[in-house]
């Protein structure tokens, strides 16, 4: 987050002086309250600063850096996960080859008869098994699948941040969300390399406040 030069005027105020009133603060800066009022509300929103009613405000001590791990290590699944793409297990590799593409998608998610996961798939798996003269309208895709257990997932209250850790580790492209049923895992979302990366990017835009 890039600060304006009044907000860092402000920073610099509180630190001398905290906890100081906005009321002060104005006086300080020769405005009125009004005037600081969405200032006073973006630095505390940010987390440079605190406010404790009839104290005032005071300096966290906290650096941007500091504040914005503060912030990932907050962001949780569910506030960032999209829609799944999924084919049942019957499903040729012609046919997911056609859904990843028009999709556009790096990962698909199998389910069984009864809607839960039962594999996955990338767009490796569905490569390797074009190679060759093999009939691709003929072969299902839980032949090529990878199953269960060898599947990573993640749940919707999960840490942005730790599902981030699995994609490097694993070196996938996505995960699925998923919630217990009666009958396994159902697939809720998905949480892709792409979708992490716009998370973070908000994080260190304007746009994020």
């Amino acid at each position: 987050m890039e600060l304006s030069n009044r907000q860092e005027e402000i920073i610099e105020i509180v630190k001398e002086n905290g906890p100081i009133t906005g009321e002060n603060i104005a006086e300080r800066l020769r405005l009125t309250r009004a005037t600081l009022r969405p200032d006073l509300a973006i630095l505390t929103m940010a987390g440079f600063l605190d406010a404790r009613p009839r104290v005032g405000y005071f300096y966290t001590g906290k650096t941007g850096n500091e504040l914005l791990t503060e912030q990932v290590r907050k962001l949780k699944v569910h506030e960032y996960q999209h829609i799944p793409i999924v084919v049942k297990e019957s499903v040729s590799v012609y046919d997911a080859i056609s859904t990843m593409f028009l999709e556009d998608v790096g990962t698909l998610f199998v389910v069984d008869e009864q809607s839960c996961l039962s594999g996955v798939l990338s767009r490796k798996d569905l490569l390797r098994a074009s190679i060759g003269k093999q009939d691709l309208n003929a072969i299902p895709v839980h032949i090529i699948m990878t199953r269960m257990p060898n599947i990573t997932v993640c749940r919707k209250d999960d840490l942005l941040v730790d599902v981030a850790q699995k994609l490097m580790n694993k070196q996938i492209d996505g995960i699925p969300v998923v919630k217990d049923s009666k009958s396994g895992l159902e697939v809720v979302g998905r949480i892709t390399k792409t979708t992490i990366t716009k998370a973070f990017v908000e994080l260190i835009t304007d746009d994020h406040i």
